[in-house]
């Protein structure tokens, strides 16, 4: 094997370095399980001297916790399979329906998208506390998330061009 193709090995095996960045994420995920439960516990061993609002923001948490848990399988799942080592799933019967079609784009776009799923809920959670919380964390709130659906936009508008670009450049070739 020439030197070149042993360093191209090398690169393309590097992918591998990633493993242990997964099965953190996993580990992570498994802190997310704990701190449900714990929030889970807390509410129902409260139920009845919780006004209205503190059940709401304590399930606006737990919501939280499991969007962001959703972005951790996205993240590990996807993560995996585009960038280390394809999954052997075509016969399971819980083969997520994105895998199929997941990309480095396709998983950009997932990702922003989750984000600004989990920040809007923690602009609601803001919102309901407004009262307590000052105008300028409000504000910078607000601006925070209008960025995400600015770049998360943008991602997607990027993804089009590049597909639709490829489209064309397939098509020019055939």
């Amino acid at each position: 094997m020439k030197a070149i193709q042993k360093i191209e090995s090398f690169i393309f095996w590097s992918r591998w370095l990633q493993l242990p960045i997964y099965l953190g994420l996993i580990v992570a995920q498994g802190v997310y399980v704990v701190q449900f439960m714990i929030e889970l516990s807390h509410l129902v061993a409260k139920t009845g001297s919780l006004s209205e609002n503190e059940v709401m923001l304590i399930v606006l948490g737990l919501i939280d916790v499991v969007m962001i848990a959703n972005l951790l399988v996205m993240v590990v799942v996807g993560g995996y399979e585009t960038f280390v080592s394809r999954l052997d799933l075509d016969s399971h019967p819980d083969q997520p329906e994105w895998l199929s079609h997941v990309n480095a784009g396709v998983l950009k776009v997932k990702l922003a998208t989750a984000l600004i799923g989990i920040s809007s809920i923690h602009l609601l959670k803001t919102f309901i506390n407004a009262s307590q919380i000052e105008d300028r964390v409000i504000i910078a709130q607000v601006a925070i998330h209008s960025l995400f659906l600015i770049s998360a936009a943008m991602i997607a508008l990027t993804d089009w061009i590049m597909t639709k670009t490829l489209v064309l450049q397939h098509n020019n070739h055939t």
